[in-house]
């Protein structure tokens, strides 16, 4: 096992099949760009792939070209939005699941985990998971936390929903069996440099400093359950 991982984040690629959320745009990439990126990591022990959001690109874009190069993925979807136009059905899902890819919660309807109220996260962190094993017919405990938005009470309650893995999106290289594991996302203008220096793990002393204190902001920020 590897002393370090970097779990890299894809949200959609191609052209978008539906009106995008404010933002959204800046995490789409092209084909080509995904392609770049799945190149070099192929044969990479030390990489993770994962994808947000359900997006229809996964199973009609991204699929094919894992297969292709062998490669095995993380898919995070939103139970609440599956079978909406530009999304994820039900059985996309359970094809994804087929062909030897995981399936993780990115929640119900793609809300800040910390602006929910109580019963709004019992939907996001317990229903979701629940939704989705019923679709894949085995438990659903591995969690990606939406636009990166966590502090201390949403840890703490994904804790007590039982998630076995939470990843963020704090950048840099995680330890392979931390429960909170960072990633990097994919965005509209990566380039084969980009992909170099994320892939070597050496962002630069400047950069990793404050990846490090905004992820300790984000543990230790809002109140404690």
């Amino acid at each position: 096992m590897p002393a370090k991982v970097i779990n890299l984040t894809v949200h959609g690629i191609g052209k978008p099949p539906r009106d995008l959320e404010p933002g959204e745009d800046g995490t789409w990439v092209t084909v080509d760009q995904f392609e770049q990126v799945m190149d070099a990591v192929a044969g990479r022990p030390d990489v993770r792939i994962t994808f947000d959001d359900g997006n229809s690109s996964d199973i009609e874009i991204a699929l094919p070209r894992l297969l292709e190069r062998g490669l095995t993925a993380e898919f995070f979807v939103l139970a609440g939005l599956l079978g909406e136009p530009g999304r994820l059905d039900r059985a996309d899902v359970r094809e994804l699941r087929h062909a030897g890819m995981e399936i993780g919660s990115h929640g119900w309807s793609h809300r800040d985990w910390r602006r929910v109220d109580f019963s709004q996260a019992v939907e996001e962190m317990v229903t979701a998971p629940r939704v989705l094993a019923e679709v894949t017919g085995q438990p659903v405990t591995r969690m990606a936390v939406p636009f990166g938005s966590y502090d201390r009470l949403v840890l703490s309650r994904l804790r007590y929903a039982g998630a076995s893995v939470v990843y963020t999106s704090d950048g840099g290289a995680a330890e392979p069996e931390s429960w909170l594991q960072a990633r990097t996302s994919l965005r509209h203008d990566i380039d084969p440099s980009w992909t170099a220096d994320v892939l070597a793990g050496q962002p630069g002393l400047r950069r990793e400093a404050r990846r490090f204190a905004a992820g300790l902001v984000k543990r230790t920020r809002g109140p404690a359950r």
